[in-house]
């Protein structure tokens, strides 16, 4: 099975993108998942897929690092193994999040926190200009942050990339780890930036066939996002811009 590189290095790019397509070599798999909620034609990150983006965000940081072998996952817990704290930021504070010693449900994991998530993936992506961040008033008293992508069409190729690896049917063993996650997370809190409802039922099989691959590498995790999810829209939850 193909695995994420160490957090410090490019994740797998799709070579049949034109480079001048392609999402940045830096660019993480939470900051990825991130822009995959930015709906293109809009030119905006839509409120129904902001509802879950924050679970997304830990999700994916909990994916990597169990991958990389910074945690070790049995059914619905995880814990941390003793290793070297990531560079990255996000990633080295979710891994501190997981206790060394008594495994913590995904769940907790997942959800207790994804309200602190948006706001350091939104500054890392600022940081080296995939997005821009205006300051706002909502009639003139509320506070918000407007996110703007700078290059539309590079998250319209991350979203081609996400889409082939369902609607083009291929073997789910020849997806390779980062799309197969993406795709699988997508589906499971129902970005529609990516899958509309109705692509999502008419490709029921693909979407099973592919979690049952991720949950072979993070057992248990992807029903933990979905569980979150469903919990926050039941209550109208969801956190950025």
């Amino acid at each position: 099975m193909d695995q994420f590189p160490p957090e410090n290095q490019p994740l797998p790019q799709n070579q049949s993108l034109p480079q001048s397509q392609s999402v940045p070599q830096s660019q993480s798999l939470p900051q990825s998942l991130f822009l995959l909620c930015y709906t293109v034609d809009k030119e905006k990150f839509e409120l129904t897929n902001l509802q879950g983006r924050g679970q997304l965000l830990r999700a994916a940081a909990l994916t990597v690092l169990t991958i990389d072998g910074l945690l070790g996952a049995a059914g619905k817990k995880v814990v941390r193994l003793p290793a070297e704290p990531p560079n990255d930021p996000f990633l080295a504070e979710v891994w501190r999040d997981v206790p060394v010693e008594k495994p913590k449900s995904w769940l907790s994991l997942v959800h207790n926190k994804a309200h602190t998530a948006e706001k350091p993936i939104r500054e890392q992506l600022a940081a080296t200009g995939v997005v821009t961040v205006r300051h706002e008033r909502r009639l003139g008293l509320l506070a918000v942050d407007r996110v703007t992508v700078n290059d539309p069409e590079r998250v319209r190729a991350l979203q081609g990339r996400v889409r082939d690896a369902v609607l083009r049917g291929p073997d789910p063993a020849a997806v390779p780890m980062e799309e197969l996650t993406m795709a699988v997370f997508a589906a499971e809190v129902e970005v529609t930036s990516v899958f509309s409802g109705k692509e999502r039922r008419e490709h029921e099989q693909t979407f099973k066939s592919l979690a049952a691959r991720f949950d072979d590498a993070v057992p248990g995790l992807r029903k933990a996002l979905r569980d979150s999810y469903l919990s926050s829209r039941a209550v109208g939850g969801g956190w950025g811009t």
